[in-house]
């Protein structure tokens, strides 16, 4: 696909790019629009179909890459591209909750991603970004928190996940749920020992690192709605959430359960068309939590061929 034009005014070129889009939804498309115009989207939609070739339940492929280091992944959905980074330092508990540990999550839009983010200030987006990512995995209670703390009331684990938006194409918050709970699954922490008073916390060349208790694996799905809330996308491109009537974000597990569900403004919707979406989703959901899974267990077995060789 290329892209033709200044400002808000985009030109599709029909069978060109490597997205392998049909030639034939293209050419329904050859006219200037500017990006905020539902026209071209709706119109796809109607017909069972999207400007960018997919089907409306398709998402963009995904491709999850774990760093050397632990707690290192990079994530790309289509062109959206996450990188998250996971570290963890010794704190002291907030007095409310003397037993357990702390978990952060940090977000950072770089203007790399896309020109209209300013660098050094957040923007509304990436506000709600960091709440439903946030949402996903504390309030879910993912994480056991439990298991972080060392010494009760006096020191506890504090993990800190940070999220950097490097490309935007659109679908930002399922691109970085999987950056997360990956790097999280993926992360390991020095691993410690306690006698009386004294805590020791071993380099992880001495001591084989520790990886952190997850419940489960929490994973949002969007969509998007058009035409009065009729019609709806999963995985919404940066042109779709342009010219979206509204959105919601759905996260759940691979045990069928709602672990919350974000929706910020746009069209009311109705009770069958939320109950729609849950059941795409836990299809989706048990797509990638498998693709998760093979991810960590094929770097574990590179690595353990690493140590023995």
């Amino acid at each position: 696909m290329r892209h033709v034009g200044s400002g808000s005014n985009v030109f599709i070129a029909a069978g060109e790019g490597e997205e392998g889009y049909p030639k034939s939804v293209a050419d329904d498309f050859q006219y200037p629009f500017a990006v905020g115009d539902r026209l071209p989207c709706t119109s796809a939609l109607k017909q069972g179909r999207r400007v960018d070739g997919r089907e409306v339940y398709d998402m963009r492929s995904i491709d999850i890459k774990l760093g050397s280091d632990y707690g290192y992944v990079e994530v790309q959905l289509g062109r959206t591209r996450v990188a998250a980074n996971v570290s963890a330092e010794v704190v002291r508990p907030v007095p409310d909750k003397p037993t357990e540990g702390q978990l952060l999550i940090n977000t950072e839009i770089s203007p790399m991603a896309a020109p209209f983010f300013e660098s050094g200030s957040r923007s509304e987006e990436e506000v709600l970004i960091s709440r439903i990512v946030e949402k996903a995995l504390r309030r879910s209670r993912a994480i056991d928190t439990e298991g972080l703390c060392i010494v009760a009331g006096e020191k506890v684990w504090q993990v800190r996940v940070d999220l950097l938006f490097l490309d935007h194409d659109g679908n930002l918050v399922d691109c970085a749920s999987v950056a997360a709970i990956t790097a999280l699954l993926h992360f390991r922490r020095p691993d410690v020992t306690v006698s009386g008073e004294e805590v020791i916390i071993h380099p992880i060349d001495q001591r084989n690192p520790v990886p952190l208790s997850i419940h489960h694996i929490p994973i949002c799905i969007t969509f998007s709605f058009y035409d009065k809330g009729e019609l709806l996308v999963v995985d919404p491109s940066y042109l779709e959430e342009q010219a979206k009537e509204g959105d919601m974000t759905i996260t759940m597990n691979i045990h069928k359960e709602i672990c919350a569900l974000s929706k910020a403004g746009g069209i009311p919707l109705e009770m069958d068309q939320v109950l729609r979406c849950s059941q795409i989703a836990i299809i989706k959901v048990v797509e990638i939590d498998e693709m998760i899974k093979k991810v960590l267990e094929d770097d574990k077995e590179t690595r353990q061929k690493s140590h023995t060789n």
